[in-house]
C-alpha cells in the first residue's frame, strides 16, 4: 500500500521505523507522544528536519556534514594540514572533535569496503583522498575505522594504496576501555590491547 494513503497515525509510525533502533514499539510510542504533546512540538520537529535536509551540505574538501563549504575544519587556519585523520563517517569527525585531542584535517570517506554489499573502493571517497595527499601538504594519514571486519579491510586497502605516497600511515590504537574490567572484556578486545601495549611511563 501507497505510504501516503495510509492513515496519518499508521504513516508515522511507519516512517519512524525506518529510522535506527527504532522498533515498532518506540514508533508508536513517539507518535502518541507527538499527538498529545503540544501543537507546536510537532511543528517544531518537522521545521527542524525540512531545514535539515535544506541547510545541511558535505564540505567539497572533506566531506563532512556543515552548512558552509568549506567547514569550519578545512577553513580554520589553526588546524594543523599535515595531519589528515580518515573516518568513515560524519559522525566519527564529531566523536573524535568531542576528545579535543586532535587539531588536524579530516576525509570522510562515507562507508567501509564491504563487497558482500556491494561496496568497493569505487563507492568510497578514496579517489579525493589520494588528491589530497599528492598535493603535498599531508605528512601523516590517520586511518581511523572503525575496529569492525569491515572497518579493517577499508584501512588495510588504504594503507596499500598510500604505499606510494611519502606520508607516514597509522592506525587508531583501541583497547581496554577506561574503567574496563578484563573478567568481562571480549577476546579480541583483550588481544588488541596487549598488542597495543606501550612501555610503562611512556
Amino acid at each position: 500500500m501507497d505510504p501516503a494513503r495510509l492513515p496519518p497515525i499508521e504513516r508515522l509510525i511507519k516512517a519512524l521505523k525506518r529510522l535506527p533502533g527504532i522498533g515498532d514499539k518506540s514508533a508508536a510510542r513517539l507518535t502518541y507522544f507527538l499527538l498529545a504533546a503540544p501543537p507546536d512540538t510537532a511543528q517544531d520537529l518537522g521545521e527542524a528536519l525540512l531545514r535539515l535536509r535544506r541547510e545541511v551540505l558535505l564540505c567539497e574538501q572533506c566531506f563532512n556534514l556543515t552548512q558552509k563549504s568549506p567547514c569550519s575544519i578545512c577553513s580554520d587556519p589553526g588546524r594543523l594540514e599535515t595531519e589528515l585523520c580518515v573516518v568513515e563517517e560524519p559522525a566519527d569527525v564529531a566523536a573524535i572533535e568531542s576528545a579535543g585531542a586532535f587539531h588536524g584535517r579530516y576525509h570522510v570517506l562515507g562507508g567501509t569496503l564491504s563487497p558482500l554489499e556491494g561496496a568497493g573502493p569505487e563507492t568510497l571517497r578514496i579517489a579525493p583522498l589520494l588528491e589530497r595527499i599528492a598535493a603535498g601538504n599531508v605528512q601523516e594519514v590517520i586511518l581511523a575505522t572503525n575496529p569492525t571486519p569491515e572497518g579493517e579491510a577499508t584501512a588495510l586497502y588504504l594503507a596499500r594504496q598510500l604505499t606510494s605516497h611519502s606520508v607516514q600511515v597509522s592506525r587508531i590504537g583501541y583497547g581496554m576501555p577506561i574503567g574496563g574490567d578484563l573478567e568481562y572484556t571480549d577476546a579480541l578486545t583483550v588481544r588488541k590491547s596487549l598488542e597495543a601495549r606501550r612501555q610503562f611511563g611512556a
